[in-house]
């Protein structure tokens, strides 16, 4: 949900409370000026009818209300010495509605020319609790949807232009590359906030890209340094082998070479998965993996036969991917090599390929490895001297750069599967810089 949509999502909620405080207070006070409006109309009539009484005696005969608003009752003089005006909520029969409505009663006492005392009743007719009570509740309905709908155009005009420069910074994150040596460009506001973000935002990237920068130009320049009097030394080591004529010796010198060999791919590796993690693969092209797998099975061959090893293919399929066509190729050649690697004489390599992904199964040891660290730097087996631990590690690093899935399962035959789901099948890599 977009910051300005949960913002108000938070109103509509707050709205209705309020808004329901609001329309009690409103009930009780408008209710209020109503009695005080009628009491006062009340009030006045009796005045008038009182005054009316001096001059006309028959006034002291109406019993009923009948035509008219009011009605005299003779009472005692006691009654008399002891009644309040008082004004009482009651109902009276309309016969225009033909039922019982609201009405307001001024109830008095007074004592007439003629030495009698009567009681004095004035009615005035009431607005209806319940049809108001109706009323406003429809009327609170509706201001509630038309504030909603006020806030909606505000929140989808005004404070979207609002918060405009907040969506192209965050836009320009989205493309931003380290790998490309580019500045982010400047949003241009008069919000202070955001000029803070895009300052804070501008100054960090630059920290970083420099950061990026001298640890990738390290790892180059280390590996490199590296490389160089490691094949110096094998090539002596070598020289020294074909001078010496001591069986010992020979032996000492080819697990040193070995060693320093093992030491050599170990370095090569390491540089790929920081370069692979530093998303230096940039170049994109639509890979048909058939075609890989056929071509790296034919590079294996001889591996292969010098293991013992039968290499068979399945397309059941055809599989193609946009991604980098270097690391397509370590991908499977990596599960590949670890399926020749890990088995026995006589063993089976198996490659399955689907138009969802690619299966290379194999057979090996008679025990299931441990799903939890298989895909771990270092993390061996066997003992084998050849391996350097990394192969399944950069295959895991190189599916979890285009968000493919990766998977073991283990039936009587090792089992590695890399699934291409259809949100990322052929849009190239799903991370961003």
């Amino acid at each position: 949900m977009k910051l300005q949509n949960h913002t108000l999502s938070y109103l509509s909620i707050i709205l209705l409370p309020v808004i329901g405080v609001w329309a009690i207070i409103f009930y009780v006070n408008i209710f209020d000026e109503i009695y005080d409006s009628i009491d006062d109309g009340l009030e006045n009539s009796k005045i008038l009818i009182l005054e009316k009484i001096q001059t006309d005696t028959t006034l002291l005969h109406r019993k009923d209300f009948l035509e008219s608003n009011y009605a005299i009752h003779e009472i005692s003089a006691t009654q008399a010495a002891h009644f309040k005006d008082v004004y009482l909520d009651s109902t009276l029969y309309m016969q225009n509605e033909k039922d019982y409505e609201p009405v307001r009663i001024l109830k008095s006492a007074f004592r007439a020319f003629d030495g009698k005392y009567y009681q004095l009743e004035v009615v005035s007719s009431m607005v209806e609790e319940d049809d108001l009570i109706e009323d406003l509740f429809y009327s609170i309905i509706w201001l509630y949807l038309i504030l909603l709908a006020g806030i909606l155009v505000v929140n989808s005009f005004i404070l979207k232009r609002i918060w405009k420069p907040f969506y192209e910074i965050l836009d320009r994150l989205k493309f931003f590359s380290l790998d490309k040596r580019e500045t982010l460009p400047e949003t241009k506001t008069t919000v202070t906030e955001f000029n803070m973000l895009n300052e804070t935002v501008s100054s960090l990237l630059q920290r970083t890209v420099h950061t990026f920068n001298n640890q990738k130009q390290f790892i180059e320049n280390a590996s490199h340094e590296l490389q160089t009097p490691l094949a110096i030394t094998i090539n002596k080591l070598e020289l020294l082998a074909e001078k010496s004529n001591n069986e010992t010796q020979l032996q000492e010198i080819a697990s040193i070479i070995e060693s320093l060999e093992r030491l050599t791919r170990l370095n090569k590796t390491l540089l790929l998965l920081s370069r692979i993690e530093n998303q230096q693969f940039t170049e994109q092209s639509l890979v048909g993996f058939n075609e890989l797998s056929e071509h790296l099975m034919s590079e294996y061959a001889d591996l292969a036969a010098y293991k013992s090893v039968a290499l068979s293919i399945n397309h059941e399929g055809n599989l193609t991917q946009q991604m980098n066509p270097e690391l397509a190729q370590i991908l499977v050649s990596n599960l590949l090599k670890n399926g020749i690697l890990h088995n026995h004489a006589g063993g089976t390599v198996e490659i399955k390929i689907q138009s969802g992904g690619i299966f290379i199964e194999n057979t090996g040891n008679a025990v299931k490895l441990d799903e939890s660290r298989i895909f771990e730097r270092f993390y061996k087996n066997t003992g084998a001297n050849t391996s350097t631990g990394l192969g399944l590690s950069i295959v895991k690093t190189i599916t979890d750069y285009y968000r493919f899935g990766l998977s073991y399962t283990y039936n009587g035959k090792h089992q590695f599967a890399v699934r291409i789901p259809a949100s990322v099948k052929n849009i190239g890599t799903g991370i961003k810089s």
